[in-house]
């Protein structure tokens, strides 16, 4: 599934602009804009690859792909990322990101993870071990993760539900956005 290039430069500019955007029904709430107040749409938290330069912007396919939907999506992909801002919890812009992070992964109703052929994404794994019993996790692990086994086993022994492809991630994200109920 893949967004034409000018509806994935409409999305990154209206961020850009605002950090939350509504593509029709769909809310897209970009780090570090506030997450919303209301808890009224299910909220979906675009979990897995990011690695500016080595993982495409699958969210953008994503959020194209949910944006006739009643729902919050939740992007960590953020436009004004600073590779040099230092991973340290005494640099600002970072802190900021991952408490963003940790709150939108606590408040989301469903969590896609989507680990990428080619890259680590060691935060992504971290994530993943914090959620795994939650029963919220959607995950895509193809083949070439360079961690695809730990991974395997831990969705089985976990029951997190493991998809194959990013068309079966789009239907299974789906079929439990019907079935959310306020909570």
């Amino acid at each position: 599934m893949r967004l034409s290039a000018v509806a994935a430069g409409l999305i990154a500019l209206a961020t850009l602009a605002s950090g939350t955007v509504a593509a029709q029904a769909a809310t897209v709430v970009t780090s570090p804009a506030a997450l919303p107040a209301k808890h009224d749409t299910p909220r979906v938290f675009l979990g897995g690859s990011i690695e500016m330069g080595a993982a495409r912007d699958w969210q953008a396919d994503l959020i194209a792909a949910l944006s006739d939907e009643q729902v919050t999506v939740l992007n960590p992909r953020r436009p004004d990322w600073d590779p040099n801002w230092k991973p340290v919890a005494s640099e600002p812009n970072f802190r900021q990101q991952v408490q963003w992070e940790l709150a939108a992964l606590e408040g989301a109703d469903i969590i896609v993870m989507y680990l990428a052929p080619g890259t680590q994404s060691p935060i992504s794994l971290l994530e993943l071990g914090l959620h795994a019993q939650s029963g919220k996790i959607v995950l895509l692990c193809p083949e070439g993760f360079w961690r695809k086994g730990n991974v395997d086993i831990t969705a089985r022994r976990y029951g997190i539900e493991q998809v194959a492809t990013m068309e079966s991630l789009v239907s299974a994200v789906r079929a439990r956005l019907k079935t959310w109920k306020r909570g």
